[in-house]
């Protein structure tokens, strides 16, 4: 995505307008946002005694005493489950779809049928971004590795750092390590680097502002190096059998890629330890906003990212801020991660823009009270559109959107016709040892990840077993899916066509076309499909015909 090169200046850029800086108000705390890229709902504080899970086994007591300090959203969500449009409405506080070339992972450049365009507007210039509002407003911003894009930089000593290609991500680089001795010697690099990256942002803000820092590690984003799970952090993927959702095999290849993810989970928890002491030692802590999030579900599963699934959708939202939120309370409230830009802009005083479709989350920050605290946040509302631009002839999105309530999951697939992860392009080849399935690019069902449970599905699709997991995964859906999470809490019997649904389904796509009329989601008339939306109706590439 190409970043926007914004100077920090007493004068901001709004919706093609300039706007003076208002007065700086007092007492404006340090924000810290540690965003991860692709982290699932997975922590230990976030186990549940009376559902076996992953969460069960992972170990994250830095995260874990941040919850205890803080408080946990227990209902939060993704607004997209990908990464650009994920970030696009969080920097903006603006539904996705509402985020032009932001909307998809590839769809920055804003092109027509005849190459970039000048003179077809782009949504997204007109949304606020938050990170700018905050250096309007007296904050000094910085940002590391895998981040928000359109943020306001300020020269760090380390400039290379800033680099997701100089980026030491833990389980790749440490199991590269012949020796224990090795491996303690790049363990140690990562402990470092990470340790630099935010020391650098405490030693290099002016003393007098306020700095808002936004850190993405990428651990948890694939690849994963095989067997690390349980080679760097002690995981035995055996001690998964039971925990694991029924829409994933419970067999060894699936149990040690879960495996590996959690070890992930866990390289991340040691940064947030490190960060932890790196801001209680600069007298930073007490006065810092301190948030945990990722962009996006599990990567490489079934019902995982890219999916409107819980697996892709169900964030986790920890937030910590002394003297503001009461220690070791949980909200059962619903959100999504978009609410965080006008929280960030309240925070710091500054008035949210009226554009934004988000709702602050400081009411339910200062609240004293556990549970719901505001009624009306009864359901989140999300979607998605096109990931892999090469996933689908003529590079064409799959389009979903979602809503969530505590009972139910109601799902609208805009384009049944289509493939939900994507073509089954080069189906034939022998996973495993055919160099597609380690090449997103010519692989088949590119909106997946390439991962060993994703060639375990297709080794096996055609075997008993097998088979009914390869066709829930990556067969075609219907128009509409309701799931009752009273008795299907993993989402794996679609009862849209059962008559006694049909009054809550009926409800929730009532609900559900209400905010996208309101919101004018382009996906109403198809312009998703459409240039500029879609830059091209031929394939970038010219994959194998699709086998089903």
């Amino acid at each position: 995505m190409k970043k926007l090169k914004l100077i920090i200046t007493s004068l901001g850029l709004i919706g093609g307008q300039l706007i003076a800086a208002e007065k700086v108000p007092a007492n404006q705390p340090n924000i810290v946002f540690f965003f991860a890229d692709d982290w699932g709902r997975d922590a230990r504080c976030y186990a549940n005694s009376n559902a076996p899970s992953p969460s069960d086994l992972v170990k994250t007591p830095n995260i874990d005493r941040l919850a205890g300090e803080g408080v946990r959203f227990n209902n939060a969500f993704y607004d997209c489950p990908q990464c650009t449009p994920s970030r696009a409405a969080i920097v903006s506080g603006c539904y996705f779809w509402r985020c032009g070339s932001g909307a998809f992972l590839h769809g920055t450049e804003w092109h027509s049928l005849d190459g970039p365009v000048s003179d077809l507007p782009d949504p997204f210039k007109a949304l606020p971004r938050f990170p700018q509002l905050l250096a309007d407003h007296g904050y000094t911003t910085a940002k590391a590795f895998k981040t928000l894009d359109f943020l306001p930089n300020f020269k760090m000593k380390n400039p290379a750092a800033n680099g997701i290609d100089k980026y030491l991500r833990y389980g790749l680089h440490v199991s590269q390590g012949k020796t224990i001795a090795d491996r303690d010697h790049r363990r140690q690099e990562v402990i470092s680097q990470t340790r630099a990256t935010i020391d650098n942002v405490l030693a290099d803000h002016p003393k007098d502002k306020p700095f808002f820092f936004v850190f993405g590690p990428i651990n948890t984003h694939r690849p994963y190096a095989p067997g690390s799970g349980q080679a760097l952090w002690g995981i035995n993927p055996d001690s998964l059998k039971a925990k694991l959702p029924p829409y994933l095999p419970d067999v060894p290849e699936v149990r040690t890629d879960y495996a590996d993810y959690l070890g992930e989970v866990q390289a991340l928890d040691l940064m947030v330890g490190i960060f932890l002491e790196e801001l209680q030692k600069a007298g930073q802590l007490e006065n810092t906003l301190l948030v945990l999030a990722g962009d996006n579900g599990t990567p490489g599963f079934p019902h995982g990212k890219t999916q409107l699934y819980d697996l892709g959708m169900h964030a986790p939202l920890i937030i910590r801020w002394p003297g503001h939120v009461q220690p070791g309370r949980t909200v059962d409230d619903y959100v999504t991660l978009k609410d965080l830009a006008p929280t960030f802009l309240e925070v710091a005083g500054v008035p949210p823009p009226a554009i934004m479709d988000a709702h602050s989350l400081l009411p339910l920050l200062e609240s004293r009270q556990s549970g719901v605290i505001v009624a009306s946040n009864d359901a989140a509302i999300f979607g998605r559109e096109r990931h892999l631009d090469t996933a689908r002839p003529g590079n064409l999105p799959y389009p979903s959107r979602g809503v969530r309530t505590e009972d139910f999951l109601y799902i609208r697939n805009f384009k049944p016709d289509r493939w939900p992860f994507g073509d089954p392009f080069n189906l034939g080849a022998t996973p495993g040892q055919d160099p597609v399935f380690k090449n997103l690019n010519v692989s088949p069902f590119r909106d997946m990840d390439a991962s060993l449970t994703k060639t375990w599905l297709i080794a096996h699709r055609d075997e008993p077993f097998g088979r009914p997991y390869y066709q829930m995964t990556f067969g075609k859906r219907p128009a509409e899916e309701l799931y009752d999470l009273r008795k299907d809490p993993q989402q794996t019997n679609n009862v849209a066509g059962s008559p006694e649904y049909q009054p809550v389904l009926k409800r929730l796509s009532a609900r559900l076309m209400k905010v996208l009329q309101a919101t004018h989601d382009p996906r109403l008339d198809d312009a998703f499909d459409l240039s500029p939306y879609v830059e091209s109706l031929k394939p970038k590439a010219t994959p194998s015909a699709a086998v089903e």
